[in-house]
């Protein structure tokens, strides 16, 4: 494993350093909650390229703004909400330069208010659930659920042997099975 502490500590002790100008407890703040940021935003915006603009806009007004963030153990929360302004913002720019001859039938029913606002209570629902996973099953789940990583690559980046990363991820997916199960 590697001896640098800052992969093993807290959001709040990330972002509480980062608060106080730690650039490196941001940027390790980025690579743990950048793939779902990203995901998050690709669905949001239904385009991947927009999606990284989004999010690095996102860390940039984060690292920026630091100063207001309330309380450092809600730096993730914190962060997916300053990615929802953008990417809103992103839409409305889009809309705004949408011609009236370009006119699209409306929105399938996928999209409609009711179902985005129903997404999002789920998406809490799984943050709060992956909040009390173990840190390494949480990462071996991120890292292969929204970041896409084989098995390999996650022992790769973790350096665990891919046994133990297999272990992890089925302890994870049946945690979060049972967390989820109102959902189903």
């Amino acid at each position: 494993m590697d001896d640098d502490p800052l992969l093993n500590a807290s959001d709040a002790t990330l972002a509480a350093r980062a608060v106080d100008g730690d650039v490196q407890a941001f940027e390790q703040l980025a690579r743990r909650h950048g793939a779902l940021m990203r995901v998050y935003a690709a669905k949001l915006l239904g385009s991947e390229a927009e999606s990284e603009d989004v999010v690095q806009e996102a860390f940039l007004t984060g690292w920026r703004r630091l100063a207001d963030l309330d309380s450092p153990a809600h730096i993730r929360n914190w962060l997916m909400r300053i990615v929802t302004h953008k990417a809103i913002d992103r839409i409305r720019v889009r809309r705004r330069h949408d011609d009236i001859d370009d006119w699209d039938p409306p929105a399938p029913p996928e999209h409609s208010p009711e179902r985005i606002v129903e997404a999002r209570l789920q998406l809490d629902a799984v943050w709060e659930a992956l909040d009390r996973l173990p840190a390494d099953q949480r990462r071996c789940w991120l890292l292969r659920e929204t970041a896409g990583y084989s098995y390999q690559e996650i022992a790769d980046a973790l350096e665990l042997p891919v046994s133990t990363v297999r272990g992890l991820l089925a302890r994870a997916r049946r945690f979060l099975l049972h967390e989820l199960e109102a959902w189903r």
